[in-house]
């Protein structure tokens, strides 16, 4: 009959209150959690992720040198860049290889030259991690780790020429931004006795693996400077002695007129689109341009700066 069942713990009663064996469930359920985290802290939430990504992109970056100091490591990627950057002497630390990679020619010489070289480690690794690393670029199997430029300091390369007892020769670029015409003003500058290239922190070609390649390995002797404020370091150089002389296709004079290219000078290249920019034109002493009787408008940086460099030479010889 109803309420005569014999099984343990059976409610006979509609009366409400703690079960059996609860051991304070309730009372512990009534404390809380605690306050509720922000949501970045929350690992479902949006804002975490964002949080996180932003977190992991700021260790990624460098700060940048003040005095001159070091730029950024950069990734050669693919066969053919790789064994051309190896090829020409770019300086490297590290190349990986993905494993189970197809041994063609392309791998076997760049693995060839990355050996001989006796101071790059070369490293297999799965490709996902190599898509990882070039952000899903196409490596074919092999990427090259470039180091950080050692950048000068604009006032070391007078520095270095003074102490040499020479006459500093050194040539600023206003607004290149073709690593390619920087490395051919390194090319140029090596080739024509000057003492190093100065280009602005901002908005200008670094010595990327492109540079490097063009300057065909003078890079490893010519000095880089970096300058925070291009005008400031002109002015800096004129303090010191040094005659500013900028390229522009305004210059009333010629440049084979200018005797002071026998002396210390800063030759200033502008981009060829845009020539100098204003306040740099306002701070040389000289503006001068190269005569062209075949009607060509203008040069590009690394043509330019050898054609004046030429000129330096040729009269400092004399």
């Amino acid at each position: 009959m109803a309420g005569n069942s014999q099984r343990r713990n059976r409610r006979t009663s509609n009366k409400k209150g703690a079960t059996v064996g609860s051991g304070g469930q309730r009372r512990k359920g009534l404390e809380g959690k605690g306050p509720t985290p922000r949501a970045e802290d929350r690992k479902g939430h949006k804002a975490y992720r964002v949080s996180n990504a932003m977190a992991r992109q700021a260790a990624k970056r460098k700060p940048v040198a003040r005095r001159g100091g070091k730029g950024q490591s950069e990734m050669v990627v693919g066969r053919n860049p790789v064994y051309e950057a190896l090829r020409d002497g770019v300086p490297a630390t590290t190349l990986y290889v993905q494993q189970f990679i197809d041994n063609d020619e392309r791998v076997r010489e760049a693995l060839n030259l990355a050996t001989g070289r006796g101071n790059i480690h070369i490293m297999e690794a799965p490709r996902p991690e190599l898509d990882r690393m070039t952000n899903g670029l196409n490596h074919q199997g092999l990427v090259l780790q470039v180091p950080p430029y050692e950048y000068a300091h604009p006032e070391d390369l007078a520095a270095a020429a003074f102490d040499d007892h020479d006459d500093p020769l050194i040539v600023a670029l206003d607004g290149v931004t073709d690593p390619r015409n920087l490395g051919a003003v390194v090319r140029s500058v090596s080739a024509f006795g000057g003492h190093g290239v100065v280009v602005p922190e901002r908005r200008a070609a670094g010595m990327t693996a492109g540079a490097w390649k063009t300057s065909a390995g003078t890079a490893a002797r010519t000095p880089v400077a970096r300058a925070t404020n291009l005008t400031r370091c002109l002015e800096q150089y004129q303090k010191a002695g040094l005659t500013v002389v900028g390229l522009s296709a305004d210059g009333e004079t010629e440049v084979h007129e200018l005797e002071a290219l026998s002396g210390p000078v800063v030759i200033v290249v502008g981009s060829e689109g845009k020539g100098l920019s204003r306040l740099v034109g306002e701070t040389c002493d000289f503006l001068v341009r190269i005569p062209m009787p075949g009607g060509a408008e203008s040069l590009n940086a690394g043509v330019a700066a050898g054609v004046v460099l030429y000129e330096a030479a040729r009269r400092r010889r004399g």
